[in-house]
């Protein structure tokens, strides 16, 4: 899956034009019916004027692929924990209230308990035994002071998650490192509490808290692990559209100084002298009477020069000899 072609389908698409001549020629696409602009997110043209311009280093850092994954993935642990805010805060709100009006809720638990227990009864559901009624029961028997403290322990905690849902669902650095701080604290009262009784819901919000510290540390890099900051905004620049504009300018750059170079590195004289084979490099060179000596057959070689008066020898030159007889039938 394509996340920054999802990131630019539901946030739009990001067009800058650089004042720089070679990076705005590399950003830029001329069409039949006007210009389109690099999209820093996608990498498409997108027609139109660019949404903003200015000098490269004014650009803004805009999240691909991986990080547009990882937003999404910061706003699903936002949204829960968005849930367990308004959840603490309708407890505080309804420990406030009960503080107030103690005797009147007193009397409705006591009038409608018989009626849903009958009524639940009859359904199969058997109340008495369960941990909600008994923790009404519990509720109903503490002292005003520890409704109070009970309430703004349960709001204290719903403005932390919002504080942490806040900061995860905009993916800002310090709601990264707040969410983290604030989940590590309550892993060891989660871990005590496991030891002392097991559930399935403590279970599940334990395994989505060491999920989310863990994914925090190692993936946006806090306090330091594998980087820290400077590493994660370092390869935020390396994957960006107009870090590769960049490069492909300055590797273009490289590339026509070097070619004048190769062609003008040798002398004059050396570029116009021709090239000689192996054989002819490795034969040695002969004198103008040697070269000029025509070649001789070996039959000629061997044979003596005869001034023309002379005449031949008889003794020196044989008579060729004479064939075999044939042999008659």
């Amino acid at each position: 899956m394509d996340w920054s072609l999802f990131g630019c389908g539901r946030a739009g698409h990001i067009t800058f034009a650089p004042v720089e001549p070679e990076l705005r020629a590399r950003l830029h696409a001329q069409l039949a019916d006007g210009e389109a602009w690099c999209c820093l997110r996608c990498g498409a043209f997108v027609p139109g004027p660019p949404d903003q311009s200015g000098p490269a280093a004014s650009a803004p850092v805009v999240p691909r692929g991986r990080e547009v994954r990882s937003k999404l993935i910061l706003r699903l642990f936002a949204l829960e924990r968005f849930l367990r805010a308004i959840i603490f805060g309708v407890a505080a709100f309804g420990l406030w209230r009960y503080r107030y009006s103690r005797n009147a809720v007193e009397q409705a638990f006591d009038r409608e308990l018989p009626i849903v227990r009958d009524l639940l009864r009859q359904l199969g559901f058997n109340i008495d035994h369960s941990k909600f009624v008994g923790l009404l029961h519990h509720a109903l028997t503490l002292s005003n002071g520890s409704l109070t403290l009970l309430a703004a322990g349960a709001a204290g905690y719903a403005v932390i998650e919002v504080v942490e849902g806040t900061g995860l669902w905009l993916a800002r650095r310090w709601g990264e490192y707040f969410a983290m701080v604030a989940t590590s604290l309550g892993l060891p009262l989660e871990i005590y509490d496991l030891t002392r009784h097991v559930s399935a819901t403590a279970l599940v919000l334990f395994a989505i808290n060491l999920a989310l510290v863990l994914y925090l540390v190692i993936t946006k890099r806090l306090f330091g692990i594998r980087g820290g900051k400077r590493a994660y905004d370092a390869r935020l620049r390396s994957e960006s559209v107009l870090e590769a504009a960049r490069r492909e300018v300055s590797r273009a750059a490289g590339d026509a100084a070097v070619a004048p170079a190769a062609l003008g590195g040798g002398s004059p004289d050396s570029a116009a002298a021709p090239r000689q084979s192996p054989d002819s490099a490795a034969a040695p060179r002969q004198s103008p009477d040697s070269a000029a000596a025509p070649r001789q057959s070996p039959d000629s070689a061997a044979a003596p020069r005869q001034s023309p008066g002379q005449t031949p020898d008889p003794a020196a030159d044989p008579a060729p000899a004479a064939p075999p007889a044939r042999r008659r039938a």
